[in-house]
């Protein structure tokens, strides 16, 4: 056993912690950071109903939690989401993210530095629980000469491997996100891709997408007025794609490096001068994304783009398959991770395609 495994096991809160999980600890701080980040995460969680049971709750709090009491109902009973005890939890962690993700890749490529685990697969970031440990780990991989993105992430999901909690972390959320998230959530445990963000990602959007459809159909809502959102959403993401499209080329160009690094920093430029015109051309000037834009750029912030919705219109078209039936979804869905990579894509692709 390493000896920085040692000590954990002589302490009882320990002893539950699944032997599989205890071995990814090879010895190294990174996995016992996971560790010990994941079981105080888990000793925090209370069930919702003893929260709802206190005179004293909190009122915005109290909403909250009930509106995801009949979110985690409706999702098993009529989305057919797994029915256990995720997310009929809660936990304050006294932090704004549970973990900090860091993205990094060469100056001059687009290929993110990857890292592989025993169940969520390879996986293009780090996390971490403690954002000065994150930050530590992109200043280490900077100075190496990797571009480097450290990314505050609000939730995630443990597989089913553990009863996942909700957060305080999500909180500031509204309550159509707060209740998509749980459908998002739930989706991952139903069925994971070891090793393909985009299909996993994709897929847990649709089924997050459709979920709340349905949830607001059944609750008498009207449809969410999204549209403008989701234009704006779709119209950052798609200039995002083109300008690392455009860089990709670059690299791809046998320029020197000096010709490149010059080339990088241009085009980074043109990405924020598209953008301001974007924003001030169609959207009245709203600035939602000037943060993001206006934070130093390089290629590992441009990572995470096109993972969530990729694949999305393929899912739903397979969906439409099988009439809305989601257990015949979620059977065509493991049915199509199944195959060969090659294969899925072919698949997808020719699902994307379809016409509704």
């Amino acid at each position: 056993m390493p000896p920085c495994l040692s000590w954990l096991l002589d302490l009882p809160r320990w002893r539950w912690v699944p032997l599989p999980l205890v071995l990814l600890l090879n010895g190294c701080s990174y996995y016992t950071q996971l560790l010990t980040g994941q079981v105080d995460l888990l000793s925090r969680r209370e069930p919702i109903s003893t929260l709802l049971a206190k005179p004293n709750l909190d009122p915005q709090l109290r909403q909250r939690l009930t509106l995801a009491e009949d979110a985690r109902t409706f999702a098993s009973r009529e989305l057919s989401l797994p029915d256990n005890q995720s997310y009929r939890l809660y936990a304050d962690l006294g932090r704004p993210y549970v973990v900090w993700n860091v993205f990094a890749t060469p100056e001059f490529s687009l290929e993110p530095q990857t890292h592989c685990f025993p169940i969520a697969g390879c996986v293009a970031y780090r996390g971490f629980y403690d954002q000065n440990r994150a930050r530590g780990a992109a200043a280490v991989l900077k100075q190496d000469g990797l571009d480097t993105y450290v990314a505050g992430i609000e939730a995630y999901s443990t597989l089913g491997w553990f009863a996942d909690p909700l957060l305080n972390t999500m909180l500031r959320w509204d309550d159509q996100r707060w209740v998509s998230v749980i459908f998002h959530e739930l989706a991952h445990q139903q069925f994971y891709l070891p090793g393909d963000t985009a299909f996993n990602e994709s897929y847990a959007s649709f089924v997050e997408t459709q979920g709340l459809r349905q949830w607001r159909a059944a609750r008498g809502l009207k449809a969410a007025d999204d549209g403008a959102r989701d234009r704006q959403r779709e119209q950052f993401s798609a200039l995002v794609l083109a300008s690392r499209d455009r860089l990709q080329a670059l690299y791809a160009s046998g320029q020197s490096e000096q010709a490149m690094r010059t080339g990088k920093a241009a085009e980074f430029e043109r990405l924020r001068s598209e953008y301001r015109v974007l924003r001030t051309t169609q959207w009245a000037g709203d600035g939602r994304y000037d943060a993001w834009m206006y934070s130093p750029l390089n290629n590992a912030k441009l990572l995470p783009f096109g993972l969530y919705d990729q694949w999305q219109p393929a899912f739903a078209a397979l969906f439409r398959e099988v009439n809305g039936d989601w257990p015949q979804f979620y059977a065509a869905v493991k049915t199509l991770g199944e195959l060969p990579e090659a294969e899925r894509q072919a698949r997808l692709a020719r699902l994307q395609n379809a016409q509704p």
